[in-house]
């Protein structure tokens, strides 16, 4: 979306999470970031996303980790395996740097107790570069991928 002077861009984010008043610091900051207007839905469980997308197309996902490890992994793995979601970028909000990283295809994380707008913002911004890198990556492997293949069959 092109943008002007007067206009700002718009911003559409999912924010997942079970406890609305936890994630109060994460909505005031979202409504804080510069020269965007943001556009905020939340979900509350696997269900309730699927209910969202189903109207609401976002540019980002943010997930609370207080899900629950295994709720967390089947989102994100459901996230990532539908056509319609595997490219939204997602970011995980944590209590804690000192819990383990999702190692399902979240790209960034954002400390609960720093965020502001333009920290969020710039998350966002480079999950967004994160998974734009990735699908270049995906997509160049299997290009590549089978051009090998086709070489090594023509030349047996």
């Amino acid at each position: 979306m092109e943008t002007s002077a007067n206009q700002a861009e718009l911003l559409n984010v999912l924010v997942v999470g079970n406890n609305p008043i936890e994630l109060s610091k994460t909505f005031e900051s979202l409504s804080q970031i510069k020269h965007h207007t943001v556009i905020t839905e939340i979900a509350f469980d696997l269900a309730s996303i699927i209910e969202r997308l189903a109207r609401f197309k976002p540019h980002y996902i943010l997930i609370d980790d207080n899900l629950g490890k295994l709720e967390l992994k089947l989102a994100v793995t459901t996230l990532l395996g539908h056509r319609k979601t595997k490219h939204i970028p997602i970011t995980l909000l944590k209590n804690s740097n000192y819990h383990e990283a999702m190692n399902t295809g979240v790209m960034n994380y954002i400390l609960k107790d720093s965020i502001t707008a333009d920290s969020l913002h710039r998350a966002l911004t480079n999950s967004l570069k994160f998974k734009k890198t990735q699908l270049y990556l995906q997509q160049a492997y299997r290009k590549r991928k089978g051009k090998l293949l086709k070489a090594l069959r023509s030349m047996s």
